[in-house]
């Protein structure tokens, strides 16, 4: 019998809702909180139609755990460490809302290293399914975009 290991990067690399336990083999198991995800955080930032001058895109999805549906409507925030400004920096945040298609995309400037690794933050923090902080690694900082998905659980 061969046995194949999944580390978490390799399942958020995947899209993040391969993380399926026993538990949740009938189902989508919903996305856990990262570690190191809430670094940074500003409760309510606002809608922004983009962050900073762009160049780099923060794209996914929002999906109901168990059934795997598109979520519309969600507000997804992003923050990071880019061109721009530092995570810190009330202007390197901003928030988007999901589509019919549970699909988010924001423009921002280009995600640069943060302690040696390039990353990003994104929380969804609205209320009505369990809070997701999440810090995804880029595989180069030379990448210009950057894909995140959610599989969220009612609150």
């Amino acid at each position: 019998m061969t046995r194949t290991l999944i580390t978490r990067r390799t399942a958020l690399a995947l899209g993040g809702a391969a993380l399926l336990t026993p538990a949740h083999a009938a189902g989508l198991a919903p996305t856990p909180t990262m570690r190191g995800g809430a670094n940074n955080y500003r409760p309510g930032a606002p809608i922004v139609e983009r962050i900073g001058g762009g160049g780099f895109w923060m794209t996914g999805t929002v999906r109901r755990a168990g059934d795997g549906a598109p979520l519309q409507g969600q507000r997804i925030q992003v923050w990071a460490h880019t061109t721009e400004g530092h995570e810190r920096d009330a202007h390197s945040h901003g928030a988007v809302l999901t589509d019919a298609n549970g699909v988010f995309r924001l423009e921002m400037p280009q995600i640069v290293p943060a302690f040696g690794q390039a990353h990003g933050h994104l929380a969804y923090d609205s209320g009505d399914f369990k809070t997701v902080f999440l810090r995804p690694l880029m595989a180069s900082p030379n990448d210009t975009t950057l894909n995140v998905d959610f599989v969220l659980e009612p609150a």
